[in-house]
């Protein structure tokens, strides 16, 4: 990598988390820490619905786990009007090994991408708010 293409921006995510059947939100963080060179961290809150402004405006990408969904509404919907309300753009993550992903969550999102690490990077640097 030449030295005027370096990103060195540390982005703030929020990463979907919660009920997790198939260790998709463990093999996510695993693909992103694999890319040593995308600088990140984590934003979590214990709710996301009464998480402020003072939260929301420090965070550049919320990363939805597709697969997570069916068993993380609540959390998933709570994202989709953060992202809406506060102008957060969406990655939205394929289920692992499936590329279905639930139709409300395609419509909302900035960029749709699989499990390949360096698209996950691309996706989160190169997308662009569609909300």
């Amino acid at each position: 990598m030449f030295e005027d293409e370096r990103d060195d921006k540390i982005y703030n995510l929020i990463i979907s988390n919660g009920t997790d059947l198939k260790g998709e939100y463990r093999q996510f963080v695993e693909k992103v820490y694999s890319k040593t060179d995308f600088l990140w961290k984590e934003s979590i809150s214990s709710s996301y619905s009464t998480a402020g402004e003072e939260f929301y405006k420090k965070v550049d990408r919320i990363i939805l786990l597709s697969g997570l969904y069916k068993d993380n509404k609540d959390t998933f919907h709570d994202l989709l009007e953060a992202a809406e309300k506060y102008n957060i753009p969406i990655v939205l993550v394929r289920p692992y090994g499936v590329e279905e992903v639930p139709e409300i969550l395609e419509e909302k999102a900035a960029t749709i991408v699989g499990w390949n690490a360096n698209c996950i990077i691309d996706s989160i640097k190169d997308s662009i708010d569609v909300i």
